[in-house]
Formats: C-alpha cells, sequence, structure tokens
C-alpha cells in the first residue's frame, strides 16, 4: 500500500556539476504542502541552478527530486502538470490584450473554452487586476506585468509553484498584492517556493526559508527557528542612555562584564554579546545596580540579511583558506 504524499518537494542528495566546480552539493531538502518557502543565499550559492532542475529545465548530476511524490527524472510531463514556474522578467508580448495572453497559455494547458473564459476571470482576480483584462500588455507597467505573468503560472491550478525574483520591478503596491496571493495559495494547499534578492520581503511573505552558500544547504525550517538558530551565538544590543554624560561609565561596566567592542553613537551604545534572555538580563540589572541612568535596553532582532551576510562572509573566509 502506497504511502501518503506529505512533501509536495522533496530532493535527496542533489548534486549540479559545471565541469569540475559543483553547483549544487548533497542538497537534501522537503517542504510539505501549504507552504511559502523562501531560497535564500548569496550570488553562486546554488539557487538558480537548484530551481532550474525542480523546474524541470535542467538534469541534476546526481540525486533524487519528487513534486507531489512525482519523480521528476522518471515522469517529467506528468510532474509538469502539477508545477507552476515563473522566472524572472518573463516575456510578455506586447500586442495582446491581457485576456489574449492568458487565453493562449489556457489553451496550451488543454482548458475547454468555456473553462478558459472563467479561469482566466479567476486569476486575473488573484493577482488584483481583473479591471486590466481588456488592457494591452504594453500599457501595463513593470509590476503589473508581472503579476500578469503569475497569474498564468496559475492557469492550470498547479501544485507546487516556483517563483525567480517575483518582486522584481515590483512597486509596494503591486509587492503586497503578491504576499495577499501567495498567502491565499498556501491557505489553499499550494506549495510555493520563493527564490528573492529582496529579503525584507521574504520575511512578511514566507513562512519558511532555507540559506544556501557554496552550494550547500546551511538551514532549512520555520523561519523564527532558523533565526534563532543562526543567530543564537550572537546578539545585537542597543542601550540607549538618560544622556550623554553617563556613557564612559557604561563602556566601562560593559567592559567589566566582558563585553569588548562597544559603538557609541550619542547617548545609544552598541555591541554585541553571547547568550540567551538571561544573560541580558543579568547585564542590565548588573547596569541599573551601579546607578547608570539606562532609559532603554534593547535586542536587535535577527533578520534574513543578517543571516545571509554572515554566510557570505563564512564562505568567503572558507574559500580564502582553500586557495
Amino acid at each position: 500500500m502506497n504511502e501518503p504524499v506529505t512533501d509536495a518537494i522533496k530532493m535527496v542528495d542533489l548534486r549540479v556539476d559545471y565541469g569540475d566546480f559543483a553547483a549544487v552539493d548533497s542538497l537534501s531538502l522537503s517542504v510539505p504542502f501549504g507552504e511559502v518557502f523562501g531560497l535564500v543565499g548569496p550570488n553562486g550559492a546554488g539557487k538558480t541552478s537548484s530551481f532550474k532542475v525542480l523546474a524541470t529545465l535542467m538534469e541534476p548530476t546526481f540525486g533524487e527530486v519528487f513534486l507531489c511524490g512525482i519523480d521528476i527524472a522518471l515522469q517529467p510531463e506528468r510532474a509538469r502538470q502539477v508545477l507552476g514556474y515563473m522566472p524572472d522578467l518573463a516575456p510578455v508580448p506586447t500586442d495582446l490584450k491581457c485576456w489574449e495572453f492568458l487565453d493562449l497559455y489556457a489553451a496550451a494547458h488543454g482548458l475547454p473554452e468555456i473553462e478558459r473564459h472563467l479561469r482566466i476571470g479567476e486569476c486575473l482576480e488573484k493577482v488584483d487586476l481583473e479591471d486590466k483584462r481588456e488592457a494591452i500588455c504594453s500599457s501595463l507597467s513593470r509590476g503589473m506585468k508581472q503579476r500578469l505573468v503569475l497569474a498564468k503560472t496559475l492557469l492550470h491550478r498547479p501544485k507546487v509553484m516556483l517563483l525567480d525574483e517575483p518582486a522584481s520591478g515590483m512597486d509596494p503596491v503591486s509587492r503586497a498584492a503578491l504576499r495577499n496571493t501567495l498567502r491565499s495559495l498556501a491557505d489553499e494547499g499550494t506549495t510555493v517556493m520563493v527564490s528573492s534578492h529582496i529579503l525584507s520581503e521574504l520575511a512578511d511573505m514566507c513562512s519558511s526559508v532555507g540559506f544556501m552558500a557554496g552550494g550547500k544547504l546551511v538551514d532549512a525550517g520555520k523561519i523564527d527557528d532558523v533565526l534563532a538558530r543562526q543567530g543564537s551565538m550572537r546578539r545585537q544590543i542597543k542601550v540607549q542612555m538618560l544622556d550623554e554624560s553617563s556613557v564612559p561609565a557604561c563602556r566601562q561596566a560593559l567592559s567589566d562584564a566582558g563585553i569588548g567592542v562597544v559603538d557609541a553613537v550619542g547617548a545609544l551604545l552598541k555591541f554585541s554579546m553571547e547568550g540567551e534572555g538571561g544573560e541580558q538580563v543579568r547585564l542590565l540589572k548588573r547596569l541599573v545596580d551601579q546607578g547608570l541612568p539606562v532609559r532603554s535596553f534593547e535586542e536587535k532582532r535577527t533578520s534574513i540579511e543578517d543571516v545571509l551576510l554572515d554566510l557570505d562572509q563564512k564562505h568567503h573566509e572558507q574559500q580564502g583558506g582553500k586557495n
């Protein structure tokens, strides 16, 4: 008896070589249904190659890939039926109306004519472009064209969607519409994998994230869990004093507590420290017990960008050590 498929995307020991260079190295990752998963990493991390393999546009050197339980190497055509792929800056014809552009692709997917009409309306509404149905594609802004391509990607109701830089060129209104669309799709059980350089958008858009560096998957999981793991060793702290005159005494107290490097701008001190919340509580108590006029004490939450910069730095240091 076949076991039920729980993962929309599953990669096992995926490897992609370009000559002697391993663009993707031993990548194993599972993404369940209903997730909006962000794949991030510095340039050359292996994201684009991974997307091309998932989209059945390139065969891997080694490894297995499954979409909704379908082995894409053995059944690529069947896999494409459950897959929607939106590349970065996909071309849009200049001489067609928006509904004509969508009708062309709906027909290519084999949708009957009556169903095509209804489905085009549903997809335009999904991306908040229903009022542009009769508009010529060339009249759309760049962000609207991106949303139109997203509507095209939705036509055949894919269970897995791959979006490469979907927010590229979008204005804030279009980005908000994109976020709402992806959340709605996830609520309906669709799995979305997004690659983007707009890291602040990913934090609002995704429920899970995976970090790649040097072709390897460094960490993956729920965003808060990954950020907690990656940022647990070094926490950025801000201490706002009541006035600048107390800054030297606070510096000395922090030095006595083992805090080495402290940056000060006016009455604001910034530094990094190790340890969980309990260590911060003890440090704050120490400052207050010494009579220092602390106005505020806060931890700067680790962001996706912070982790990405750390990974990029570590990768370059490792590459430098190999040379």
